[in-house]
């Protein structure tokens, strides 16, 4: 039997949310291609002989994941987040509001549950929509969007912009953190970032030993 679901009001905006619902088939073919992608490990920088060059090159293969749109979509420079592949602006248009949470009325968790919801008997290109139980955008301060891998670098190591963590709770925070990990697990119809979050927590915890160093762009 071919079943429909009919969907209005409220529930027919949260067919558009979330990091990436509505995709063109071109992105569906890239999220097909993406499963391929890999991060290189840790330890295979360790020859490279200079400390604060080494530092750099973990960063960067760690803005692999930084600086895809599965993370940056959630660090909007604006109050609005952004959704897909192609970074565009949410809809249906929703703000920041107080914590990172939405406004009054369409708060996050309006259509955002604690998990992803598979979407059946809809177009082909709305698989899924995204949930996590913190489910929320990052802080003004942590703007991604429109920076350079290098001044994402340094807004990570800075405690007046990373919510006051230490280098070490950092490591944590990518290496462990739910909302983060979501990144590699974004339900059906979406690009997962390259990897595995405990690789990009392993890239993390090198850089950061190997002296946190920043690229130079």
């Amino acid at each position: 039997m071919n079943w429909k679901i009919a969907i209005t009001g409220v529930a027919a905006l949260c067919l558009f949310v979330g990091a990436g619902t509505l995709l063109s088939p071109a992105s569906v073919a890239q999220d097909a291609q993406a499963n391929t992608k890999t991060l290189k490990p840790a330890a295979s920088f360790q020859s490279i002989a200079n400390e604060r060059e080494r530092s750099v090159a973990l960063f960067e293969e760690a803005g692999k994941v930084i600086q895809h749109p599965r993370c940056v979509n959630c660090h909007p420079a604006t109050d609005r987040p952004l959704q897909g592949a192609n970074m565009r602006p949410h809809q249906p248009p929703v703000f920041r509001g107080d914590g990172g949470m939405g406004l009054p009325g369409m708060q996050c968790t309006t259509c955002h549950s604690a998990e992803n919801t598979p979407v059946v008997g809809q177009a082909d290109t709305i698989k899924s929509i995204p949930g996590n139980p913190a489910w929320h955008l990052a802080p003004i301060e942590m703007a991604w969007v429109g920076k350079s891998l290098a001044q994402i670098c340094q807004q990570i190591k800075d405690p007046a912009r990373n919510g006051g963590k230490t280098m070490d709770q950092i490591v944590e925070h990518m290496a462990h953190d739910e909302l983060v990990g979501w990144g590699w697990n974004p339900g059906a119809g979406r690009e997962p970032v390259p990897g595995t979050q405990a690789e990009f927590g392993e890239l993390i915890s090198a850089w950061v030993k190997s002296g946190a160093a920043c690229p130079a762009s």
